[in-house]
């Protein structure tokens, strides 16, 4: 059962941007719940260059795995980024009663 969730995760730039994008990921029904922790601080290659973001807001998105492809569409037509994290993990076990609520919140393909 629990093979049948993911958490898809992103991070914006910040917390206002978190906030809309989570408001309408949930209110779309691609995920039950968004949490959107931050700041936090990010090192990276872009450009040749090595860069930091010192401040970056964390989106954690808990859906099902048969709306992780559109939810991931649905954040890239709408993020700040040129090229945004977009990364879709396994629920490998999770409580059943919070599973089935994931699946009760998220809309039936």
């Amino acid at each position: 059962m629990s093979s049948d969730f993911v958490q898809v995760q992103t991070t914006v730039d910040s917390r206002e941007a978190g906030d809309d994008l989570a408001l309408r990921i949930v209110e779309a029904k691609l995920a039950a719940c968004v949490q959107v922790l931050g700041p936090i601080g990010s090192t990276y290659r872009w450009a040749g260059e090595i860069e930091s973001a010192t401040a970056e807001w964390l989106l954690l998105m808990k859906t099902t795995r048969q709306l992780a492809e559109p939810l991931t569409e649905f954040v890239r037509d709408r993020h700040p980024y040129d090229v945004p994290e977009l990364i879709s993990l396994p629920i490998i076990d999770g409580s059943g009663d919070y599973l089935d609520w994931v699946t009760a919140q998220v809309r039936a393909e």
